[in-house]
């Protein structure tokens, strides 16, 4: 982290030395949660260090060997003594389990209804994408204040998608999906990273995320008007490749229903229930035969390098928007595109 922070030097927050960066600044919620544990953990090895050191050179001396024919006295041993060094460390053990499991659950598991953001890692950039439709590269405009949840994957090799400031560090792999979040406290510019070496160019991977008070990042926002929402472009795919001819919402439909299909749960042929998130419907689309739903036959071919990462996120997306839908059995059932309803 110092030689990345080196490299690109200081930002807004960090803790500077004679021009030269030592910690990032602390501008996520978890951040502090964060070098709260790191610290307590720093400061505890360090006390032992130096207690056990001084241990070592007390006894050292006070107990050499002043003759060369000297016996020393027998010791008889102390069972207090040996409880006490085993009850202790299991406790402080213990302790700093508890502590970090905690920490670990809160970073996994992400507040409700947070503000999605799509990435996509390739060699050698990052491409982001709000659900709106605004692209980015190397950058993310976010407001401040907002939860904001990454569903990121990789077009090619794995890269890691690293924010020192947030204490944001995750693997992008390729094939499957890895959720984050995080929680902006102050507005700015902070550095975004690879720090997982990927190709050539690695250390070119990089870039900013940028902090927004909400009405800034509301204009920003507003400011391409052309471009299509996520749920829209996957709609698009979708009519392109035919899925509606399979999945339209009656009861000769040759595909499950999508309308409320999203995190909902989904039986399969074998008897097992599987939740419909994004990597069941990302395997779904890739390799059909994975995962069998109940009642249907294996009529759907595979989109295994006919579609990019890309046209897979805004398929999901634009299922996403059929969550609130009404699943109907009766033929002439209506198709969401995205914005509204197609009859």
């Amino acid at each position: 982290m110092f030689l990345l922070l080196q490299v690109a030097g200081p930002q807004t927050g960090d803790t500077v030395i004679s021009g030269v960066p030592l910690f990032p600044s602390s501008a996520s919620t978890m951040a502090g949660q964060v070098d709260s544990l790191f610290w307590f953990l720093f400061s505890f090895s360090a006390a032992m260090s130096l207690a056990i050191f001084i241990c070592i050179i007390t006894f050292a001396i006070k107990y050499r060997r002043r003759a060369p024919n000297e016996i020393g006295a027998p010791i008889s041993g102390s069972a207090l003594i040996e409880t006490i060094w085993i009850v202790i460390p299991l406790l402080i053990a213990l302790f700093i389990f508890g502590w970090g499991a905690t920490l670990y659950y809160n970073i996994e598991h992400a507040p409700p209804q947070p503000m999605q953001v799509y990435v996509i890692g390739k060699q050698w950039m990052w491409k982001l994408q709000h659900p709106e439709g605004r692209v980015e590269i190397n950058e993310l405009h976010v407001p401040v204040g907002r939860d904001i949840m990454l569903t990121m994957t990789s077009q090619d090799v794995i890269h890691d998608f690293f924010v020192p400031a947030f204490r944001l560090h995750a693997d992008v792999v390729p094939g499957r999906y890895v959720s984050e979040w995080f929680h902006p406290t102050k507005v700015g510019q902070f550095h975004l990273f690879c720090s997982q070496y990927c190709g050539t160019n690695h250390s070119l991977m990089g870039g900013w995320i940028t902090v927004m008070d909400p009405a800034d990042f509301q204009n920003w926002l507003a400011g391409s008007t052309e471009q299509k929402s996520m749920s829209e472009l996957g709609f698009a795919v979708f009519q392109e490749h035919g899925c509606s001819s399979c999945h339209e919402q009656s009861a000769s439909a040759r595909g499950p229903s999508l309308a409320n299909l999203y995190n909902g749960d989904v039986r399969l042929d074998n008897g097992q229930t599987v939740k419909a998130d994004d990597a069941y419907l990302r395997e779904s689309i890739l390799n059909p035969r994975a995962k069998l739903v109940a009642g249907f036959r294996t009529t759907m071919p595979s989109y295994q390098g006919q579609i990019s990462e890309e046209q897979i996120l805004q398929l999901i997306a634009y299922i996403k928007s059929l969550a609130n839908q009404k699943s109907s059995q009766t033929a002439g059932s209506s198709v969401s595109n995205g914005k509204g309803v197609i009859q």
